[in-house]
């Protein structure tokens, strides 16, 4: 089964993918492989390298660009620059587009870009979208808060997500594991504070507060799903590698661990995890068996 895939129409034009790289190569090789397999023929895709110190990941990259047929190209940073600001250098070098932050731990599925595409030209407020995901925090699937085995058949689960009418609903922060960006809110908040986040971590709940603080949304793109191995990113409240950045955070915003507890505990997603399992189950039923999470 494939997911369903929007009409050219109901989207403007597709996102740049950023995927954000240091080290992982198997995991990267693996990314990589469902991009080719998702993205249409000329879609713009820039891996940033932060100075990945394995020297194998610079030869597999170039030579994954050269032979794609996706609009493909290859920066390697000089230094380690840390996650935000390689993410803000991938920002410049992507001139005006919206763009979609993807870790190199993620394995997409068909539809998935043109599934926040649409979700984003759904609502010129929505700064931030995140998909369905088996590790995700707020908008993970099926098991709220906490990371889910990847699914033995995440193409299903695509298919599934993509059977709902789209609702979109607010989260408080996006999931930086597959994070749209319109370039709007960039040029109104501008990127990720490196200053404060250094290496990484909680730099994309500051951007997604400071974006909401303006009047902006984050939302779950409730049509989509990718699949996050996890190990390469930081969910909310739960920041490594840099220990002290949850303390910074939340002397910047100090209602933020209250926030997000009380979505946790009230689930206003409840009813759309609902929904994606009645999907799940009636594709089940009228196909081929199959463990999902097997």
């Amino acid at each position: 089964m494939v997911a369903a895939v929007p009409r050219p129409g109901d989207a403007g034009p597709l996102p740049v993918v950023v995927v954000t790289i240091h080290n992982a190569l198997e995991a990267l090789d693996a990314c990589l492989a469902s991009l080719e397999r998702t993205l249409p023929a000329g879609a713009k895709v820039l891996l940033a390298d932060d100075a990945s110190p394995d020297p194998r990941i610079n030869p597999m990259a170039r030579g994954w660009c050269y032979r794609s047929a996706l609009d493909a190209r290859y920066v390697r940073r000089e230094l380690n620059m840390g996650y935000p600001a390689n993410c803000n250098a991938a920002f410049a070098e992507t001139g005006e587009a919206d763009v979609v932050l993807l870790d190199s731990d993620t394995v997409v599925t068909p539809g998935w870009l043109q599934q926040l595409a649409r979700c984003a030209a759904g609502d010129p407020r929505i700064a931030t979208a995140t998909p369905w995901s088996n590790n995700a925090d707020t908008c993970s699937f099926p098991r709220l808060g906490e990371p889910n085995p990847a699914p033995g058949h995440p193409e299903t689960l695509a298919e599934a997500a993509a059977m709902s009418s789209p609702a979109w609903p607010d989260i408080p922060a996006a999931a930086g594991f597959c994070m749209y960006v319109r370039r709007a809110a960039l040029r109104q908040l501008g990127g990720f504070d490196a200053a404060t986040f250094g290496i990484g971590g909680g730099e994309q709940d500051d951007f997604s507060l400071r974006a909401a603080a303006m009047g902006w949304r984050n939302v779950l793109c409730d049509t989509a799903y990718v699949v996050h191995q996890g190990g390469a990113s930081f969910g909310a409240l739960d920041l490594p590698p840099d220990g002290d950045n949850l303390g910074r955070l939340l002397a910047r915003w100090p209602g933020y661990h209250e926030q997000v507890a009380r979505f946790l505990l009230d689930d206003p997603l409840r009813p759309h995890r609902a929904r994606l399992q009645e999907n799940l189950e009636a594709l089940q039923r009228s196909g081929p068996q199959r463990d999902l999470f097997g």
